[in-house]
């Protein structure tokens, strides 16, 4: 996971250091269809585990409970820090 991550700010370093060369503006568009690519290759290997679609109610109906949970959650944390923005005298 640390390799990942590392790889992940060395890369931003690099690309931060070369953000005026012109071939390296290209590359958003080559990582754009690399990762639709990937995630075509996740579908696949999800649609062919048996098991996953055996349990697919189950697992989607945990996904949405993570889901609301977490929409409910940021929400929750706007209201707090709009109403803390509020009595310190920010705008409205």
């Amino acid at each position: 996971m640390f390799r990942i991550l590392f790889l992940l700010v060395l890369g931003a370093g690099v690309g931060y250091a070369l953000r005026r060369v012109a071939a390296v503006r290209r590359v958003d568009r080559t990582v754009r269809l690399t990762v639709c690519f990937l995630l075509f290759l996740f579908g696949v290997a999800l649609g062919e585990n048996r098991e996953l679609l055996g349990q697919i109610g189950r697992v989607g109906g945990e996904a949405a409970a993570v889901a609301l949970a977490g929409a409910a959650g940021s929400f929750g944390a706007a209201c707090l820090l709009r109403r803390m923005e509020r009595r310190k005298g920010g705008r409205p």
